[in-house]
């Protein structure tokens, strides 16, 4: 019985051992970062958005002088506190105007006319119209500040909530997209998840294996853009619902429990 025993128990065991050692491999993230940023490291693949067409923009201007900010037609006045340049009690008054930029990357601006922004930042944005107003004599003491109101990724596939979703900042990374998402499900394959973006007139695809933290941090994906697309694809046991794998895989562990079980009471009724 003894000669029996031993063998069923020693494939019982294996077999736990090998399910449990792939499973936690197929499962965790950015494996081997404890090691790799063990000392901080320089981040130097930090992009700052970019203008897009269809991006609606938030810009707003403030200054001492509500008479000068009339004549550029604001949507929106704000009472500030006071001036932080001179130390008065001056109140400033910020307009807060609203755009949509074009197919070609244009926004009308009052006065200004017809301004090209697409492929700029938000702070060169800023900094053009800024210059602008002071420089020409619009608004000497103007500040201007750009935010991009329309940021938005998609994320598709095997998480638990799949959709559209709008975020507020200029700054979004793939794991924190991934997270808004409610995570990938443990069916989700985490080696190439897929990201589809659309720059300058073209459409790029790219790779992220979630489980090797190099390829995650160096990836050009890992800071998300405005209207990226997150593919999390599912593995093959869920392609068609009710497949032989995870029936097998079930099965199996079923199996397997039984086995100790009978080991364990057949030991215990020899002594």
């Amino acid at each position: 019985m003894k000669k029996t025993i031993l063998p069923l128990l020693a494939c019982a065991l294996c077999f736990g051992l090998m399910t449990s050692c792939v499973s936690n491999k197929k499962m965790i993230y950015l494996q081997g970062a404890t090691t790799a940023y063990a000392l901080p490291q320089e981040i130097k693949d930090y992009l700052e958005l970019q203008v897009q067409p269809d991006d609606q923009l938030a810009i707003s201007v403030a200054s001492r002088d509500v008479e000068l900010l009339q004549r550029f037609n604001n949507n929106t006045l704000i009472g500030g506190g006071n001036n932080s340049q001179t130390g008065t009690n001056t109140i400033n008054v910020s307009c807060v105007s609203y755009f949509r930029v074009d197919k070609d990357g244009n926004i009308q601006f009052p006065i200004f006319g017809t301004i090209h922004v697409g492929g700029m930042t938000t702070g060169e944005v800023s900094s053009m119209i800024q210059d602008r107003m002071r420089n020409e004599g619009y608004v000497f003491d103007a500040v201007v500040n750009t935010k991009i109101m329309s940021f938005k990724v998609t994320v598709m596939g095997d998480v638990k909530n799949p959709g559209t979703q709008t975020y507020q900042g200029e700054r979004l990374t793939i794991l924190e997209a991934l997270g808004k998402a409610g995570d990938l499900n443990n069916s989700a394959y985490r080696n190439n998840v897929l990201v589809i973006r659309e720059e300058n007139g073209q459409r790029k695809a790219y790779e992220i294996n979630l489980l090797d933290n190099q390829t995650v941090f160096s990836s050009p994906a890992y800071y998300l853009q405005q209207n990226d697309v997150i593919y999390v694809q599912p593995n093959k046991s869920q392609r068609v619902k009710g497949s032989t794998s995870y029936t097998w895989l079930s099965v199996g562990s079923t199996v397997v429990g039984m086995i100790v079980s009978i080991v364990s009471l057949i030991v215990a009724l020899k002594k």
